[in-house]
């Protein structure tokens, strides 16, 4: 039996999501049998090709983020949004409430930095945008919600997946401890 392949991008997040994904721990090997990746941070393979699934954690919030996560869902059948940032928009969203010179000037000419210190004009920093979930800017046909999410509820929907139905994560899944 073939292996469904599997992409996934690490957006605008703290790459808990990832981690969380590694917390599956010795379901990763069961999991190995049936899944292959490609790209993704943890293979360090830096371009989409066509693949069954693609999972996306973390926000967008600039157009490479745009930009990646349209690439990515050109190139999968079936896209998961991974943890909060990815399925609500995250802390992240938090920085809607500022401009981007505002956000741009804190990070850059901060008390950290020296005297005039001054924000970069290169063309290699991608333009902020307005802090969005994935949907609002791509079709997502799952979600996996968590910040971040426990490995079960991403074992439970890989399972599901691979099992051929969208996942719906029950109650018991999502419940905090």
């Amino acid at each position: 039996m073939a292996k469904v392949k599997v992409q996934t991008a690490w957006l605008d997040s703290c790459a808990g999501c990832h981690m969380s994904m590694l917390d599956l721990d010795e379901a990763l090997i069961g999991l190995a049998e049936k899944l292959e990746f490609g790209s993704s941070p943890i293979t360090d393979i830096k371009h989409f090709s066509p693949c069954d699934l693609g999972i996306i954690e973390g926000s967008i919030s600039n157009e490479h983020d745009e930009e990646v996560a349209k690439d990515l869902r050109a190139n999968c059948k079936i896209l998961l949004a991974l943890g909060d940032c990815a399925c609500f928009g995250g802390i992240n969203t938090m920085r809607n409430l500022f401009s981007d010179q505002d956000i741009l000037s804190r990070y850059y000419a901060t008390e950290s930095t020296s005297k005039g210190g001054a924000v970069p004009t290169s063309p290699e920093l991608p333009k902020l945008t307005k802090v969005r979930p994935l949907n609002q800017v791509i079709k997502v046909d799952c979600y996996v919600p968590g910040c971040p999410p426990k490995a079960g509820a991403i074992l439970y929907a890989l399972t599901e997946l691979l099992e051929g139905r969208i996942p719906v994560l029950p109650g018991e899944i999502m419940r905090f401890d």
